[in-house]
């Protein structure tokens, strides 16, 4: 009998390749497209915020003028406060020695009408002496000299005085009295006793006709 003998099969089994590494090159387009992308991204956000940011302010600006524009309209004199701004007073009924009272800025204004004796008076005063040093012509218009025109307030305290009305007080001095705190006035309506530190103020006037002062 022959004999047969076994042997093993020799045959290798197929090497299974390992994928290749990618190239340096491919990867770092990679991670800077990746870093573009986030980029770009980051970017539009940012320009996203400053959009937002302007028209806040935008709107912000637009809501300040518009709230600003009615308080201006406020503010701006009305054509009531104009209209005080100056009146205008015929002075033609008032006699000499007379003065009458009337209201200017919501002031008392007092109009005097003086006579001969009163103006020489004024004159004879040394104006030195005064505690406030003007004349009568200072106080009054050329060719108008007559024509005395003060606000009514006593310049201590700011109160009303005495001597515009017929029968009241005009004080030692033949003017005004102010009688909160004793100041006497002249026929100028200079200070010339008590605690007022100066004259009744002139307010600015002028005639615009033979009988007819705008004050103011």
């Amino acid at each position: 009998m022959s004999t047969v003998k076994k042997t093993k099969s020799t045959a290798k089994k197929p090497a299974v390749k390992k994928p290749a590494a990618a190239p340096a090159a491919s990867v770092a387009t990679k991670a800077a497209a990746g870093a573009q992308n986030h980029d770009g991204a980051e970017g539009s956000g940012v320009r996203r915020r400053d959009f937002i940011h302007v028209a806040a302010v935008s709107f912000a600006g637009v809501g300040a003028a518009a709230v600003a524009m009615p308080l201006v309209s406020q503010m701006s004199a009305s054509a009531d406060v104009l209209a005080l701004a100056s009146i205008e007073v015929d002075v033609a009924a008032i006699q000499p020695g007379q003065s009458i009272k009337t209201s200017w800025r919501k002031q008392p204004v007092f109009i005097r009408n003086l006579t001969p004796a009163e103006i020489e008076e004024a004159n004879k005063v040394d104006v030195g002496s005064l505690r406030d040093p003007q004349t009568l012509a200072e106080r009054t218009k050329p060719g108008k000299e007559n024509w005395l025109i003060t606000l009514g307030v006593c310049t201590h305290l700011g109160c009303v005085p005495l001597g515009a009305a017929a029968g009241e007080v005009k004080g030692e001095y033949g003017g005004y009295f102010c009688p909160c705190h004793g100041s006497h006035y002249d026929t100028a309506a200079r200070i010339r006793k008590g605690p007022a530190p100066l004259n009744l103020a002139v307010p600015e006037f002028a005639f615009i006709s033979d009988t007819v002062v705008k004050i103011g």
